[in-house]
């Protein structure tokens, strides 16, 4: 049983999550002929402020490029 596990930054629709979900299932179905019913797939949702690039969060990343 495949596990897939996605880390996003929070923000996406729910639109979106379940395009992503659907893909990756598909995307191992295709690849490794595993049963759709056995894919696994959980999506995390982080905080820009609790995601941390060359040790500045991405809100501080994304301040910056705003000019903020």
């Amino acid at each position: 049983m495949p596990l897939i596990h996605v880390t996003l930054l929070s923000g996406r629709s729910e639109e979106e999550i379940t395009a992503l979900g659907r893909a990756l299932t598909e995307a191992v179905h295709t690849t490794l002929g595993t049963p759709r019913e056995a894919i696994r797939v959980t999506v995390d949702e982080c905080r820009p402020g609790h995601w941390f690039v060359g040790g500045a969060s991405m809100a501080e990343r994304k301040k910056e490029t705003r000019g903020g």
